[in-house]
């Protein structure tokens, strides 16, 4: 029981990764914030295996929200030791095919998301000497095609992770970033569907990995307890991408 007495926020605990660190949060006796734009089944799922778990609706992009799932958490739980900032979205396009709008939305989520709710969760992470894990992406050191406003908002969250961890080492709040490779995930399928030819685009992404396979959501998960956990883990960037990064 790795996190038996902790609390931990997730955002973008509707499915995929977010979902399955809430889980695996869980089963290692942490008590759970499952946070998302739509409702998060891994609550129903914690709760009914005696876990501990609530669902708390947030735009991380609104300041508002922000600051209510962390107040929302410390009336439940009256701590906070982990915030997993995982909330993000794919935009493809390259800067040519993209637009203004896809850019902007692209870092209000990806990047503003984790700025706000960091924002409101490092008071009360002072007090229990936590810890911030943020959510970047294998391309934030690895040119891929048609990914120019995602990689640009996943490098900047590699990048601040970095500032976060000096700017509060002294407050002895770690802060890590985890870089999932492509992971097969419900948010996956529905990128694929988009490209008209699904088993065609499942192939070539696949093909991006020396592995030879997509990652499962439950083995990202593993690599962010490790981060949650390991006390010696401060301004950590890790990747977990089967090899992409090679």
């Amino acid at each position: 029981m790795k996190l038996a007495d902790k609390v931990a926020i997730i955002t973008g605990a509707g499915a995929g990764i977010g979902e399955a660190a809430a889980i695996l949060f869980a089963r290692e006796g942490g008590k759970v914030v499952l946070s998302d734009i739509v409702p998060c089944k891994g609550v129903e799922a914690i709760n009914a295996s005696g876990g501990e778990a609530m669902y708390v609706k947030c735009d991380v992009t609104k300041e508002a929200d922000a600051k209510r799932l962390v107040d929302e958490t410390i009336n439940k739980f009256g701590r906070l030791d982990i915030l997993y900032n995982n909330a993000g979205i794919v935009t493809a396009g390259s800067i040519e095919n993209s637009t203004v709008a896809d850019f902007d939305k692209t870092m209000a989520v990806n990047v503003r998301g984790v700025w706000l709710c960091s924002l409101y969760a490092i008071p009360y992470l002072k007090t229990t000497k936590g810890v911030i894990i943020n959510c970047s992406s294998s391309v934030a050191i690895k040119g891929v095609t048609n990914r120019a406003a995602y990689s640009a908002s996943k490098g900047a969250v590699l990048s601040l992770t970095k500032a976060m961890a000096m700017d509060h080492v002294a407050d002895c709040i770690r802060v890590n970033a985890i870089l999932p490779g492509t992971t097969d995930t419900p948010s996956l399928a529905v990128r694929l569907s988009q490209t008209g030819d699904a088993d065609k685009a499942r192939k070539q992404i696949t093909a991006r990995q020396p592995m030879g396979r997509l990652g499962r959501p439950e083995e990202i998960a593993e690599g962010i307890l490790l981060l949650a956990t390991n006390e010696f883990c401060t301004g950590t960037c890790l990747s977990i991408d089967g090899g992409m990064t090679v």
